[in-house]
């Protein structure tokens, strides 16, 4: 059974994807991890809200950085929107006068409801685009917070740099089947996609304990395995390394 890996590059995170592929494949430069044929409905369903999890944090770290802000859109009693259906089209509105605006600002925006108040609420992550701007064009509500995306990041203590995992992943969750929709979150068209390259096969045989070569510039932060995919995978997660944290980031690291 061929094995190939895969290298993919999302802003400062580069993946390496080690996976095995049928033998009767003909295209193999196009190959992707292929999960186990028996598998419960449930299963299934795992499957694809983790790999539609995958994509969205591929997508945040590759488009986003601290000149971007995030921000939480909250409306008044008087534009309470009464489902999420009205709420997404206030957000296609909202999003549409910044796009005017700034015809080359990039976003990514999901709705959500207040754990204790049950009130919709908004999530954006905005890049182009001036904080007086962000606020002028919202005529919904208050702007409850807008604020510069960190340089720093850190997991487990170590710094991840421009590593947004962890706020991609908060903001996917958002998401609940009220929403009436499949897709988690509303991008403008200017998104970029990660920079995915083909697969190739690999020059020795790797495992948790033998991972690939570090590349140049980067850290190995996180090694995985899973027995859900044909033949096994491995995924080798790598950081840019960060230039030192200062003032009270570098405090975080006491």
């Amino acid at each position: 059974m061929p094995r190939m890996k895969r290298v993919t590059v999302s802003g400062v995170v580069l993946e390496q994807e080690i996976f095995n592929v049928a033998p009767n494949t003909k295209n193999l430069k196009g190959a992707i991890p292929k999960p186990l044929t028996e598998r419960t409905a449930e299963e299934k369903e795992k499957y694809n809200l983790k790999q539609a999890l995958k994509r969205f944090i591929r997508i945040v770290n590759h488009n986003f950085s601290p000149a971007a802000f995030y921000v939480t859109n909250t409306f008044d009693d008087a534009y309470l929107p009464k489902d999420f259906k009205a709420a997404r089209r206030v957000l296609d509105n909202y999003i549409r006068r910044l796009q005017y605006a700034f015809p080359g600002m990039v976003a990514v925006a999901v709705m959500g409801r207040g754990k204790r108040s049950g009130r919709i609420h908004i999530h954006c992550i905005i890049s182009g685009v001036d904080k007086k701007t962000i606020r002028e064009k919202w005529t919904h509500g208050k702007i409850k917070r807008i604020e510069p995306l960190r340089e720093h990041n850190f997991y487990n203590g170590i710094d991840h740099g421009r590593d947004y995992t962890a706020l991609a992943t908060y903001l996917f969750n958002h998401w609940t089947p009220e929403q009436g929709t499949v897709k988690r979150w509303r991008p403008t068209k200017t998104i970029q996609q990660p920079d995915r390259k083909k697969p190739m096969f690999p020059k020795r045989r790797y495992s948790l304990d033998k991972p690939p070569v570090t590349p140049k510039g980067y850290m190995l932060v996180e090694k995985r395995e899973s027995a859900h995919y044909l033949g096994g995978y491995l995924l080798f997660k790598y950081v840019k390394i960060p230039p030192p944290a200062t003032g009270l980031n570098a405090k975080m690291l006491c």
